[in-house]
């Protein structure tokens, strides 16, 4: 009785603890608002990484000093720093005025709808053109600065073709996530400024800080670098390719890797286990391949179909050397060929090796979450 009464007096404290970190969390989102409000008047962005460094070096260096982990105060400290970030979205500062106004094509889409309210914040005048809106296109693209397509990657080229003359200094964007025929399509079909853009991350992001998108320029470096700008005050990070190299890229990137998981995921749906048996004796990396396999599989069948179809003919020699790997594999298996299997390993090894211990590093933080989140029945 005396022990508990004890648990009972320490749990209380701990419950003190927490009710004043809750109240702490609060008053630094407050700040951090007006923080926001102090960026956008002065046409700073939302994403400053030298002050996200010195603070996480800083408060790691007191934690230490306290005897406090300093791994979990980092942990804590980037939990709150997302919060921030999402927390100076409502508004933004506007460095590229001469965007307005713009004009989505595709704009009542998913991810046509996450750039119109980004422009918004911005206080970039949007307007939206869609199918309900074809009869009055010439109307609602008059005086375009910016015409950015947001249309599926079956689509865009026709889509691109068949538009009226824009002004000669409207900036015409794609953001699909094929550049070299789009870029193209582009360029011919308007005399101005031309972008591509892909960016890597779907219409579910919380904050657009540290979400990288692909730049490939067409032509008209000036206006492109008013919308670059633009992104930057948002926290992207932009990274530029030509064309050919972006679309080579996303082969690996993309392509292979929607294939490998869309196969994995019908060969778990015929097996006689069920996801809950699988999921229930998985070690947290495998739940967190899980995961992964499971949000392919609850996002759109036909958007990742037409993803895998647009480079098929691309990656047709991938995927066979991808299936000739898998063989040799098999055959080393088969045969018990332990020393083909580490020399298979050590080739790979090899390729990751400048890597190697910040992906363990990075792995291993993931995998941690993944546990914590474990729901136990």
């Amino acid at each position: 009785m005396v022990l508990e009464q004890k648990l009972a007096a320490l749990r209380s404290q701990i419950d003190a603890c927490d009710t004043e970190l809750v109240a702490i969390l609060a008053k630094r989102n407050k700040i951090t608002a007006q923080v926001g409000q102090i960026k956008r008047d002065s046409g700073k962005p939302v994403y400053i990484p030298e002050r996200e460094i010195e603070l996480l070096a800083a408060r790691r260096a007191q934690a230490q000093a306290q005897g406090v982990s300093g791994d979990l105060v980092e942990d804590i400290l980037r939990r709150m720093m997302r919060e921030s970030y999402q927390n100076q979205q409502s508004e933004l500062a506007c460095v590229s005025p001469e965007l307005s106004p713009a004009v989505i094509i595709g704009g009542k889409g998913v991810m046509g709808q996450l750039f119109a309210k980004q422009l918004r914040r911005s206080g970039i005048e949007v307007r939206i053109l869609d199918k309900e809106q074809n009869d009055s296109q010439d109307e609602v693209l008059s005086g375009a600065k910016l015409v950015l397509v947001s249309v599926p990657i079956n689509k865009v080229e026709a889509i691109i073709e068949n538009l009226p003359k824009l002004d000669d200094d409207c900036l015409l964007v794609d953001i699909t996530s094929v550049k070299e025929k789009p870029v193209t399509a582009m360029l011919n079909s308007h005399k101005g400024p031309v972008l591509g853009l892909h960016p890597m991350f779907g219409p579910d992001i919380a904050h657009w800080v540290k979400q990288t998108i692909v730049v490939c320029r067409g032509r008209g470096d000036l206006k492109a670098d008013m919308l670059l700008a633009q992104l930057k005050i948002w926290g992207t990070q932009l990274v530029e390719m030509d064309t050919k190299k972006h679309d080579e890229a996303m082969q690996i990137v993309q392509v292979m890797r929607h294939l490998t998981t869309f196969v994995y995921g019908q060969f778990l749906a015929k097996q006689t286990h069920s996801l809950r048996e699988i999921k229930s004796c998985s070690s947290p990396i495998y739940q967190l391949e899980l995961m992964m396999v499971g949000r392919l599989f609850a996002q759109s069948p036909g958007l990742y179909s037409d993803i895998m179809l647009a480079q098929f003919d691309n990656v047709e020699s991938l995927l066979e050397d991808y299936q000739d790997i898998y063989e040799q594999t098999l055959i080393k298996l088969k045969n018990g060929d332990k020393a083909g299997l580490i020399e298979g390993f050590s080739d790979a090894k090899s390729y990751f090796s400048d890597s190697a211990e910040s992906f363990l590093k990075q792995s291993r933080a993931l995998l941690n979450k993944a546990n914590d989140s474990k729901v136990l029945d």
